[in-house]
């Protein structure tokens, strides 16, 4: 190859390189520190930046992934109108005071996510997997009408095929089954696994397929949602996926430490709505949300509710708005667990604001990586609160795995999305915001339960940690805006 040809090889390079810059900076309007990332491996890497790029870098917030039939969207446009009149005049009726104290709380998410407050709720928190799939499992076999589920791993093992087996059941029974995966979280689902609920009459679906075998390019776009609704009476929403690790049984994890919810009442309705959402933008038979809300007759509790989803399709990230806007109304503690904390500037801003206010902050982090690079990382942000005065605490008896925050024992999350930038930008997530004066402060107990399967991380520890791992948290923080 002569040195011509190299000559222009290497301009071509050049101005691909030049002209994906210019995209990410002046078309894409990402995050400053995004763009700056991207900049430098493109710049450094110049042929496998291209490539990495490809793969992990597009960007989905101008898509419009998810779609309203007509007489839906306007039913919601206009419920959402007629709360936040009511909550703006105080004449929404509240049964808990715990709810009246978050009405701006409540307004924000409302505006942002067109999330509709319900208070005839009741709610069941789980943190083993056997307790949970326990539950699950007999609900399904209780199923008269449709079962709805959504996870972002499936795997194919004893627990997936015990869940398989139960729906292939009651999709022969005459119940509408449908499932719908996360294409490269469930990866290694097996044609024998979907064949099984198919064959009986099941639907299956994948959320981003692989339009190439073995090869998906929209690794930086996952479905990460757990989801389940059944009969539009009762929904699951939390942390587990589906595999015999989430039950303890992986050496490498041990127990495993999480946190699902069991939910009956009228927020059941808006977790059905968001899964008929994520199944019509991967099945070609599209379904109408009418058809699948249930109204709810029986009186269940006070127990206020918002289900919160984002993802990539929107630059608005409402569940990081939302922890922020916890987190400062907070006015005595907020407590915090996570597999991951790799929070962005304005979340971590609102952090070190809770902790100069002299709010009780605690965070509590697995003790053992499940992502190297993430957990270093992690480490590296930890250590920034605790100069702030936080306190954190290293979970010992497993993997923890929760995605909770809970103030003040009246407000709390539980849902799907870590504190990380993939869970804010990159990943289709959803929680459940939960108000209650009675309930919400059994969260509240179990993280100091939880504290007592810990140990404390100080300051003066976490400063005499070896270079080795000081040069691992550097590199880290420095990919952490596309990890």
């Amino acid at each position: 190859m002569n040195m011509n040809v190299i000559s222009i090889i290497l301009a071509l390079v050049f101005l691909v390189n030049t002209v994906l810059i210019l995209m990410i900076i002046f078309l894409e309007r990402r995050n400053v520190s995004s763009i700056w990332t991207w900049a430098i491996v493109l710049t450094f890497l110049p042929i496998a930046g291209f490539i990495l790029y490809i793969i992990f870098g597009r960007n989905l917030s101008r898509s419009k992934l998810f779609r309203w039939d007509k007489e839906s969207y306007l039913l919601l446009k206009g419920s959402v109108m007629d709360q936040i009149t009511t909550l703006k005049n105080d004449t929404y009726r509240i049964g808990d005071p715990a709810i009246f104290k978050y009405k701006d709380f409540i307004m924000m998410n409302l505006n942002q996510n067109a999330s509709l407050l319900t208070q005839n709720n009741d709610v069941t928190i789980f943190t083993t997997g056997q307790e949970k799939f326990d539950s699950l499992l007999a609900d399904i076999k209780q199923a008269k009408n449709h079962i709805h589920i959504l996870y972002y791993i499936i795997r194919d093992d004893e627990l997936g095929n015990k869940l398989a087996d139960e729906l292939a059941k009651k999709a022969k029974s005459g119940v509408q089954v449908r499932l719908l995966y996360d294409d490269l979280g469930s990866r290694t689902l097996s044609k024998a696994f979907i064949h099984k609920i198919k064959s009986a009459g099941g639907e299956v679906e994948a959320f981003f397929p692989s339009k190439i075998p073995f090869i998906n390019l929209t690794l930086n776009f996952r479905n990460h949602r757990k989801l389940v609704v059944i009969d539009g009476e009762i929904g699951y929403i939390g942390g587990f996926n589906v595999g015999d690790e989430y039950l303890g049984l992986n050496q490498r994890f041990g127990y495993w430490r999480d946190t699902h919810l069991k939910i009956v009442g009228e927020a059941v309705n808006h977790i059905q709505t968001r899964f008929i959402q994520d199944w019509n933008q991967a099945a070609k038979k599209e379904l109408h949300i009418k058809d699948f809300l249930f109204p709810v007759t029986k009186k269940y509790g006070q127990f206020g509710i918002q289900i919160v989803s984002s993802g990539p399709d929107s630059q608005l990230e409402q569940i990081k708005k939302a922890y922020i806007k916890m987190i400062l109304t907070a006015k005595e503690y907020v407590y915090i667990q996570t597999p991951y904390f790799i929070p962005d500037e304005s979340l971590l801003d609102a952090f070190k604001v809770a902790c100069f206010s002299g709010l009780d902050v605690r965070i509590m982090i697995p003790n053992k990586p499940d992502h190297p690079f993430v957990y270093w990382a992690t480490y590296s942000n930890i250590g920034e609160l605790l100069r702030m005065g936080a306190k954190v605490y290293i979970y010992d008896n497993g993997f923890l795995h929760c995605k909770t925050i809970v103030a003040d024992d009246k407000i709390a999350s539980v849902g799907t999305a870590n504190i990380d930038v993939r869970s804010f930008r990159l990943n289709f997530e959803v929680n459940a915001f939960l108000y209650s004066t009675e309930k919400v402060n059994e969260l509240t107990k179990l993280f100091h339960e939880d504290i007592k399967e810990s140990r404390e991380l100080t300051l003066e520890e976490y400063e005499q940690r070896p270079s080795k791992i000081r040069f691992k948290e550097s590199i880290s923080r420095l990919l952490s805006p596309i990890l």
